[in-house]
């Protein structure tokens, strides 16, 4: 019997989720989206544009075309409910309901939940809805902070001072939000993502990322969405010891503990954001999903169906065997439009030269009569796969490179030199 399964989300993350889940098997796949992503269009059965977090409408159109399960890409659906109008409707889903999903759309909830179980890895921190306070606790903070606007803010609302913002500008930045924020103490070291699906109590990790927030070479310009990112062959990463890796799995997996015991299973994937420190991994936040870029890292060398995952997730029934990744070196680079993330020039027309053998996402792209243009995000997505990441990283960039139009890419995203500078500042801060 063919399975259906309705994917919600539009970007380079839900092509690569589309193509991942429509690779073998019985399988046809629906798709709700914002705007028209080519790649998922050429993948998919059925599509329907509109609102991602019109859950009403997300759920008549699962109805109308007989799904038996859903998948959402992208964070904002899940914090409008989706998940749970879908499943009252008798729809099972891979994702977190609403309630669930406050692990990454309300970090107060996030921090308050960590402290109150004992979870290792939380940052001392202060939730603050009241401007003056905030204000002031900045003012007689000794150290610099991290500053987290409580909601989502697309991965790019954080400000870091020291690093982004000095004391003034946290201060005004505070004053932006009307106080509804988290206060965090700076973390020093280095970034990794693990992500993980979860069906309620078993968790199966997936391959270590390190993404690349930072717009411009050498980790320079404001954050972004993220740049690029990249896998090693041995699913690990050179800066993160296995003893930090053990660490990193276990907040996760007692993270998922403590939502069952408040009453709210987690189902779907998590994503873990870690700043490996002098002390270990802390977590930097947690996400409801797969992270875009990393999704494109993870999803195009599994080894099992993609498909086949969502129903173990929802049956309860998830295990290492259902979820396996093969031993490549992914290297993922974004392109993006000219003045992106402040300024990005939209509907500049591109073309995609020769590609070689590397994966092509779609992101935030139009496609007008078989030709390409930009819009004001992300807009391609390249994805050498191979046996070192230099051949990875050599694939992607080729391919990154071949695009013509008033966009740019990170050439350093995967490099040797890149990831040999990463290890040595972790060695120094240990």
């Amino acid at each position: 019997m063919v399975m259906k399964i309705l994917l919600v989300g539009s970007g380079g993350r839900e092509h690569a989720m589309a193509e991942a889940i429509t690779r073998e098997g019985e399988v046809s796949l629906y798709a709700f989206m914002a705007r028209k992503n080519p790649g998922i269009a050429r993948v998919a059965k059925g599509i329907l544009l509109g609102r991602e977090t019109d859950a009403k409408k997300v759920r008549d159109f699962a109805v109308k075309e007989g799904v038996d399960y859903a998948i959402v890409g992208p964070e904002a659906p899940l914090e409008a409910g989706i998940v749970d109008l879908l499943e009252e409707s008798g729809i099972p889903c891979a994702g977190p309901t609403r309630a669930a999903a406050r692990l990454e759309t309300d970090k107060a909830f996030c921090r308050d939940m960590m402290a109150a179980h004992g979870i290792a890895g939380c940052p001392r921190y202060r939730v603050f809805h009241d401007t003056g306070e905030a204000v002031a606790f900045i003012e007689e903070s000794d150290g610099d902070l991290a500053v987290k606007p409580i909601g989502l803010t697309g991965g790019k609302g954080v400000r870091v001072m020291g690093e982004q913002v000095d004391r003034n500008g946290a201060i005004a930045y505070v004053r932006s939000l009307s106080g509804n924020v988290v206060l965090e103490e700076r973390l020093i070291g280095e970034e990794f993502t693990l992500q993980a699906f979860v069906d309620g109590s078993h968790l199966v990790p997936a391959p270590l990322v390190q993404d690349h927030k930072r717009a411009f070479e050498g980790d320079t310009g404001p954050n972004t969405g993220g740049m690029g990112s990249y896998s090693m062959p041995d699913h690990r990463l050179p800066f993160v010891s296995e003893e930090d890796y053990q660490k990193a799995l276990r907040i996760m997996e007692d993270a998922i503990r403590a939502l069952a015991r408040d009453g709210f299973p987690y189902r779907g994937i998590l994503y873990g954001q870690f700043m490996n420190t002098r002390e270990g991994p802390r977590v930097v936040e947690f996400n409801a999903r797969f992270g875009d870029p990393e999704a494109m890292n993870v999803l195009p060398i599994m080894t099992t169906s993609l498909a086949d995952v969502v129903c173990s997730i929802v049956e309860g029934t998830l295990s290492g065997a259902k979820a396996g990744f093969g031993k490549k070196a992914t290297v993922c680079k974004y392109v993006v439009p000219e003045g992106y993330p402040e300024r990005p020039r939209s509907g500049e027309s591109i073309a995609v030269g020769d590609t070689g053998m590397a994966r092509l996402y779609y992101a935030n792209v139009e496609e007008r009569d078989g030709s390409l243009a930009t819009q004001t995000s992300r807009t391609l997505a390249f994805v050498g796969i191979a046996d070192t990441l230099e051949l990875a990283e050599g694939m992607a960039e080729g391919a990154a490179a071949s695009v013509k139009g008033r966009v740019y890419h990170r050439r350093d995203i995967g490099t040797r030199e890149l990831l040999a500078r990463r290890s040595a500042h972790m060695e120094a801060i240990r």
